[in-house]
C-alpha cells in the first residue's frame, strides 16, 4: 500500500528550471505548490547511483531530510538504442559542467556516425521518487519512445528535446509548446503512476 501525500507544498529536488516548471505544471491541478531545491538553497547531492531509481531516490531523500518536508526528485535521461542505451543516466553529464546540450546532442550524433548505423530509435526514461523526511520513499518509472533527428529543431524545450520526436508525432519536443509537450513526456507517464498511488484516496 503506497503512502498517501496530503500536504499543500512539495519540494522539487532540482535546480533545473525547465524540469521544475514541468513538475509544477503537473502538480497544479492538485492544488500543490512546487518549491524548488534551488529556491530553498539546498545543495545538489552527487549522483552516485548506477540506475535512474538509485539517483532519483538519493536526490529525493537528501532534499526531504534537508528541508524537513516531502520532496520529489526525478532522474531522467535519453537512451539511444544503437548506443546500447547511452547516454542514459549520464545524459546531463554528457553536456559537461557548462550544461551545453548542443555539445551533448552533437556527441549523440557522432556516436551514431561512429556506429555506422541508420537506427535512430531512442527513448526517454524518468525515474520519479517521492520521499518523506522519515526516509519513506515511493518510486515510479515512466517512458516515452521516439526517433532522433538531425539537425536539432526548436528552442521551446530543454536538454535533448530538440532532437527527439515522440512516436506518432512529426515535431520534436523542442518545437512543441509546453502544454502540448508535457502530457506526452516520460515525466508525465511517471507522474500519472504517482498520482494514482499517492494522490488519490
Amino acid at each position: 500500500m503506497s503512502r498517501h501525500f496530503d500536504e499543500k507544498t512539495l519540494v522539487v529536488a532540482s535546480h533545473n528550471k525547465g524540469k521544475v516548471r514541468e513538475i509544477a505544471e503537473l502538480l497544479a491541478p492538485f492544488g500543490i505548490e512546487a518549491v524548488s531545491a534551488g529556491d530553498l538553497g539546498l545543495e545538489e547531492p552527487d549522483e552516485t547511483g548506477d540506475t535512474f531509481r538509485a539517483n532519483a531516490e538519493l536526490k529525493a531523500l537528501a532534499a526531504a531530510k534537508a528541508s524537513g518536508r516531502p520532496a520529489l526528485a526525478d532522474d531522467s535521461g535519453l537512451c539511444v538504442e544503437a548506443l546500447n542505451g547511452a547516454p542514459g543516466i549520464y545524459s546531463a553529464r554528457w553536456a559537461g559542467p557548462q550544461k551545453d546540450f548542443d555539445f551533448a546532442m552533437e556527441k549523440v550524433r557522432l556516436g551514431l556516425v561512429e556506429e555506422g548505423t541508420l537506427d535512430t530509435r531512442a527513448h526517454f526514461i524518468c525515474g520519479l521518487a517521492l520521499a518523506w523526511p522519515d526516509g519513506h520513499v515511493e518510486y515510479f518509472e515512466g517512458r516515452v519512445d521516439g526517433e532522433l533527428v538531425w539537425p536539432p529543431r526548436g528552442e521551446k524545450g530543454f536538454g535533448y528535446d530538440p532532437m527527439f520526436i515522440p512516436n506518432g508525432h512529426d515535431r520534436t519536443f523542442g518545437e512543441m509548446e509546453p502544454d502540448e509537450k508535457t502530457p506526452l513526456t516520460h515525466r508525465a507517464d511517471a507522474f500519472r503512476q504517482l498520482v494514482d498511488a499517492c494522490f488519490r484516496r
